[in-house]
């Protein structure tokens, strides 16, 4: 009988030893995993942030791009062969700036993609959903603004063809 009580005893240091070593990683776990839902949701709305700007941006290529346009059928009227070519290239740079916007934006999309698939908590999954918005926004924006500056490359082309001595 001592000797299964001197055996229990033991068992049972054993378990407390054990218990108390799970208890020390757990809590070394639970701090890992804290630190890493806090950066997690830094990241989630940094990304969203860089996601808005980028839609913003691209909606202002487009208005560029617009504007270069308008500028491009307003200067295709007369003999101003150097302005029209000047538009034509603004509003291809917009459209080109909009479209790199449209790419920034749904890299940071998929970023808060990440973010949702490794840590699906509330607030990351409003700033994936921002930021996928933000995204679209951005990508119509792009899409718009090349359909805006082809046009102005044509009108380019057709007013510089109608110049004098061509």
């Amino acid at each position: 009988m001592e000797t299964d009580t001197k055996a229990l005893a033991e068992s049972l240091e054993a378990l407390q030893r054990d218990f108390a070593d799970f208890r020390v990683h757990y809590l070394v776990v639970n701090e890992r995993y804290t630190q890493s839902l806090a950066t997690l949701k830094g990241l989630t709305t940094n990304a969203k942030t860089a996601a808005l700007r980028a839609a913003a941006s691209a909606k202002h290529a487009l208005e560029a791009t617009n504007k270069a346009y308008e500028a491009v059928k307003d200067a295709a009227n007369q003999s101003l062969q150097s302005i029209v070519r000047d538009a034509a290239d603004a509003a291809w740079a917009a459209a080109e700036s909009a479209s790199q916007s449209a790419a920034s934006a749904a890299e940071s999309s998929a970023v808060c993609a990440a973010a949702v698939a490794q840590q699906a908590e509330e607030i990351s999954v409003q700033a994936a959903s921002q930021a996928s918005q933000a995204a679209s926004a951005a990508a119509n924006a792009a899409a718009e603004a090349v359909s805006l500056s082809r046009k102005a490359a044509v009108l380019a082309s057709l007013a510089i063809e109608k110049q004098p001595g061509r």
